[in-house]
């Protein structure tokens, strides 16, 4: 009697996964074509009837994509992916593609400003009803689920800014709605969200997934019979990846598990480092222990995650003169990259009224800092003398 084949860790996964254009290349294969020739007509028959077909039209799906596509369903212990050309491409398409005209979507208050955006600006025009509830609180979102009229619950964890928590095993326990998880800020090597029991998990690819700030594209993953319906309202939207952000965004999953373990270890000594200046009113970091769901994110998150928030004492101008003043860590958008980077959301969410702001964990002095891969003494030292003026 033999035991059962052992599951390779996803640090392996990501090594070996993605594969399937020319498994005999150690580099992963770049395939641009937008269209293949066939031989025949008839094959261009059975292609039309055949959905994400890879090598009949690149709208519909093309080789490195799949590629890319196949990697990140197995690291997320996923039957299916589908990749976009952006996070919230990728986004439009899950909540198009899975609701229509007099549904009803629950989500999560903290939520990114662009996908706040779309559920209180855009959805309702096609009469999509949303509700917002504060995602720390399972029992909540649960309560705001219409029987026959919630198609979506959808949450994001941890939360684009503030870095709230939703615990994703009572997520999951929703019963009747498709559960949708944004994952952006963590990913599957830190916290493999199908393993909860939600039926999607999305990101925002072209972050912590490619990890170098040279891919722009976004990915859903779950079962076959959910991801089908979502590739067939995005290839009527165009939003297909590219080839080469997807080949950018393979080359990144092939580090994704050293790059986050130690964007993570610099990220809580940073978080530590920061608790303790006086200049800082509060600071929020997932496996902080003075983080008001840190026993949350010991239970379901490998480590804290690669961003790190605080609040500067003084409201904005102190905030915007720190970041000014940083000469290693550098002012951009965006997060997971290897460079360490910092936004003042306050001036991002410039457009919405101070309520909303409030409702997004948006104040007025908060700093994201995006953690990247310089050594930790050297961000120390940098934030101490921007902290010191």
């Amino acid at each position: 009697m033999t035991d059962e084949p052992r599951s390779p860790h996803r640090d392996t996964i990501g090594i070996t996964s993605g594969r399937g254009a020319r498994p005999d290349s150690l580099a992963p294969p770049l395939l641009p074509s937008t269209t293949y020739s066939v031989d025949e007509v008839a094959e261009h028959a059975a292609m039309a009837a055949t959905s994400r077909t890879t090598t009949y039209y690149s709208r519909f799906g093309s080789p490195t994509v799949r590629d890319f596509e196949d990697a990140v369903a197995e690291l997320e212990g996923a039957e299916a992916a589908l990749a976009a050309a952006s996070g919230m491409g990728t986004l439009s398409a899950v909540l198009m593609g899975l609701c229509s005209s007099g549904d009803h979507i629950v989500a999560t208050r903290q939520i990114f400003s662009v996908t706040y955006a779309l559920l209180v600006m855009h959805l309702p025009r096609f009469g999509i009803d949303v509700t917002f509830v504060d995602g720390t609180d399972a029992a909540a979102l649960a309560a705001e689920v219409r029987p026959g009229k919630t198609q979506v619950v959808l949450a994001e964890t941890p939360a684009n800014p503030a870095l709230s928590l939703v615990d994703l095993d009572a997520l999951a326990a929703i019963a009747g709605p498709i559960t949708v998880v944004d994952s952006t800020f963590t990913g599957p090597t830190v916290q493999p969200q199908l393993e909860h029991g939600v039926d999607l998990v999305l990101h925002s690819a072209t972050k912590g997934l490619a990890g170098h700030n040279d891919a722009l594209l976004g990915v859903v993953a779950g079962s076959a019979e959910l991801i089908d319906p979502i590739w067939a309202r995005q290839s009527a939207m165009g939003a297909q990846v590219s080839p080469f952000d997807a080949w950018n965004g393979i080359c990144g999953l092939r580090t994704l598990g050293v790059r986050t373990r130690q964007q993570a270890e610099t990220a809580l000594a940073l978080a530590t480092f920061l608790e303790g200046r006086d200049e800082v009113a509060q600071v929020s970091y997932p496996h902080l222990p003075s983080h008001p769901q840190h026993d949350l994110a010991a239970r379901q998150m490998a480590n804290g995650g690669t961003v790190v928030t605080f609040e500067v004492a003084g409201g904005a101008e102190a905030a915007t003169a720190v970041l000014d003043r940083c000469r290693l860590a550098r002012i951009a958008l965006s997060l997971g990259g290897p460079e360490t980077l910092l936004t003042h959301p306050a001036t991002i969410a410039g457009r919405y009224t101070p309520a909303e702001r409030a409702e997004l964990g948006v104040t007025d002095g908060l700093v994201r800092m995006s953690v990247g891969l310089e050594h930790v003494d050297d961000l120390v030292a940098d934030l101490t003398q921007a902290l010191e003026g």
